[in-house]
């Protein structure tokens, strides 16, 4: 049985024009009007659904034809059109970007795009690029358009005006440093970081006005049947670093975890002297480069997550969680901190991206899919057990195994292979 609500897919022709500055201001001022908002993500990313959950105060799930698959996205937007008044996704780098892109997504589920294109030192040109993205694909289903970073009113008449007959201009952002978003390498600033968080939002949202202030046109989301995954975890209790530094965690990992049996127990490295009694550790990304003074100075920890190891139990570090496990980790400044020592080995974080994209792995249980996404480079003597396969050929990042560690900067989607999820966190 299928359930209709009122949903926009907010996309642009690239990164930074402002997909997450507008799907949040609409998150926020819709469910002050008191309607229930479900925001969503395309493609792998952690930091935007930290400000759409915060925007909207509902759970943000990520949606992505490759990375989730057809069949759960499907699942995953019938089940929040069944208790929403809005959806709202997220779309991921510029519309037509990747395969499967964000137009791929709208096409699929028939979504309409939300066009945001920052106009920042554009007047008629505006009209050019809003024609080349409509038009791009006759078949995408199109909401219309909205101006970000606009100047003064002259400048939002002018980019209305250019745009031509058929597009539908639903509104335009001014120009706001004390609103936007702030970043840093990995991409935004994560949200809970922000003591003005509240007031930044409320912000945002008090810049809806016109046609972007009423609810879109119902689309009608079908029901999909989806693998019951079976209870392989029942019993086992993991571990789970959640902290500023180790923030970076899909809720679909955890749902999922749960639904095979498992007891989640959530630890800070920062703060805590000591595991709590569990049989596997997750170590997910994060930033431990920016605490590195306190996660060096936390031995008790450091010494806790040896002995779990030396006991023969599982551990599973992606990215930031595996930089936590070498001998040092050195920042941008040049300063070393010393770390786990459970891995031999350093990294140092640089300037330019290091790893970037989708893909996938094959363990003797099954495919895993995931992405990478850093800046530090790995200096290690370990030889890697496996490599990632990249989404359009070649091989990917190392994988490495040391008796029930396993490591990578890999951030894996466990739905994709619950099979693999098993394998690496049952003791």
């Amino acid at each position: 049985m299928s359930a209709a609500c009122p949903a926009w897919l907010i996309a642009g022709p690239a990164s930074g024009q402002g997909k997450t500055t507008l799907t949040a201001a609409l998150a926020r001022y819709h469910a002050r009007q008191g309607r229930r908002v479900r925001a969503f993500k395309v493609g792998p990313d952690y930091l935007d659904p930290m400000w759409l959950e915060a925007a909207s105060g509902q759970p943000v799930y990520q949606l992505d034809l490759w990375l989730v698959g057809e069949a759960e996205c499907r699942r995953l937007l019938h089940e929040a059109a069944r208790e929403a008044d809005l959806i709202l996704i997220e779309g991921v780098m510029g519309l037509f970007d990747g395969a499967p892109s964000a137009a791929d997504l709208a096409r699929t589920f028939g979504v309409p795009a939300l066009l945001v294109i920052a106009a920042t030192g554009m007047a008629e040109t505006f009209g050019a690029i809003a024609h080349g993205l409509a038009s791009y694909r006759p078949d995408l289903p199109l909401a219309g358009i909205v101006a970000n970073r606009v100047a003064s009113a002259d400048h939002a008449g002018r980019l209305r005006e250019s745009l031509p007959p058929g597009l539908v201009w639903r509104g335009a952002f001014p120009r706001q440093t004390e609103t936007s978003l702030p970043d840093r390498h990995l991409g935004l600033v994560q949200a809970g970081e922000l003591a003005d968080l509240e007031a930044r939002l409320d912000r945002l949202a008090d810049g809806i006005a016109g046609e972007l202030a009423e609810p879109p046109e119902p689309v009608s989301f079908a029901a999909a049947r989806v693998p019951v995954p079976p209870a392989a975890l029942a019993g086992v209790r993991v571990g789970i670093a959640r902290d500023a530094a180790f923030s970076f965690l899909y809720r679909a990992n955890l749902d999922l975890l749960r639904a095979m049996g498992a007891e989640l127990l959530f630890f800070s490295p920062l703060r805590d002297a000591d595991l709590p009694e569990v049989d596997s550790v997750y170590l997910p990304g994060g930033y431990p480069e920016l605490y590195l003074d306190a996660l060096a100075a936390n031995g008790a920890m450091r010494n806790a997550l040896r002995r779990h190891v030396d006991a023969g139990k599982p551990l599973l570090a992606e990215c930031g969680g595996m930089l936590y496990l070498l001998e040092e980790l050195v920042d941008t400044a040049g300063r070393g901190g010393a770390l786990c020592g459970i891995l031999p080995g350093r990294a140092a974080m640089g300037a330019r991206l290091a790893g970037l994209g989708l893909q996938t792995a094959d363990f003797p249980s099954g495919s895993l899919r995931g992405h990478t996404f850093h800046y530090s480079r790995l200096e290690t003597a370990l030889t890697p057990a496996l490599h990632g396969d990249q989404r359009r050929g070649g091989r990917g990042e190392p994988i490495f195994r040391q008796g029930r560690v396993t490591a990578s900067y890999l951030h894996w989607y466990l739905p994709s292979c619950p099979e693999a999820a098993v394998e690496l966190l049952h003791p």
